[in-house]
């Protein structure tokens, strides 16, 4: 893929109402394993996980992508959620909230 399709990409995305984080910060963001958050640390599949909600992906492309059902996705996320104590508010997106949470620890 050239870096204009990328950034072709990455506008549709964020046009969607997604997000896009440069490869770079998802790459540290796999490479820490230490604990986060408020609780527990995550586990490995849970990290990537969360690196794949960085880039963007829904739950069905990061399903897609890992070989696993939506469902065992959406699992992972919760357990993610619930490991960096982020509760469902109205006025906030857990999914952006759990990177930039992942990244400050």
């Amino acid at each position: 893929m050239s870096d204009v399709d990328e950034l072709v990409e990455a506008v549709e995305r964020v046009g969607r109402g997604g997000t896009v984080i440069d490869p770079g910060v998802i790459d540290r963001l796999l490479a820490r394993p230490r604990a986060v958050g408020r609780s527990r640390p995550l586990s490995e599949r849970e990290r990537t996980v969360l690196a794949l909600m960085a880039e963007g992906r829904s739950n069905e492309a990061i399903g897609q992508r890992l070989f696993l059902s939506t469902k065992t996705v959406d699992s992972h996320v919760r357990s993610i959620f619930q490991k960096l104590g982020l509760s469902r508010t109205p006025a906030d997106n857990r999914r952006v909230l759990a990177v930039l949470e992942y990244l400050r620890s």
